[in-house]
């Protein structure tokens, strides 16, 4: 069976890039995260296999890199080498695939936003996946199970 890549959402913060592989009912996950590349792979519970490759844009810490699995998706907080250097992309090349995103509904311009920096934990802090509870990865189904507001 022929392998497609996986639709995948990704935003930018001051210490983390954070990658979201869009698979429901992941089987199989396996996620390589390298200094400057990333390479996702699984399947699904139909049998369709996925995989991306991406060459980052900058250099990653990838020992205090991880990646958590939800039944929606696969969320990777990949640790910057360089922390508050804004990546203006997340591929080397200046080309975007069509399977990938910018997650709107996570992205923040934070470079430059004096609050946002203060709000930071220091960088002998624990990283968001260890620190118990839910990441800072997208809460789709939240969001989706909220009632409609009606107008007028």
């Amino acid at each position: 069976m022929a392998r497609q890549p996986a639709k995948t959402l990704w935003y930018d913060r001051p210490r983390y890039v954070f990658l979201e592989f869009c698979v429901e009912d992941s089987r199989d996950v396996q996620v390589s995260i390298e200094e400057q590349r990333l390479v996702f792979s699984c399947r699904n519970a139909d049998g369709v296999q996925f995989y991306n490759e991406i060459e980052l844009y900058a250099r990653v810490n990838s020992k205090d890199s991880q990646e958590k699995r939800s039944d929606r998706s696969i969320t990777c907080f990949v640790r910057k080498w360089k922390e508050k250097v804004a990546w203006p992309r997340i591929t080397k090349e200046n080309i975007k695939p069509a399977w990938l995103s910018v997650d709107f509904d996570n992205w923040r311009d934070w470079e430059g936003d004096e609050e946002v920096e203060r709000a930071m934990p220091s960088p002998s802090a624990r990283p968001p996946w260890s620190r118990g509870g839910d990441s800072p990865a997208p809460q789709r189904a939240a969001r989706a199970a909220r009632p409609g507001r009606r107008h007028g």
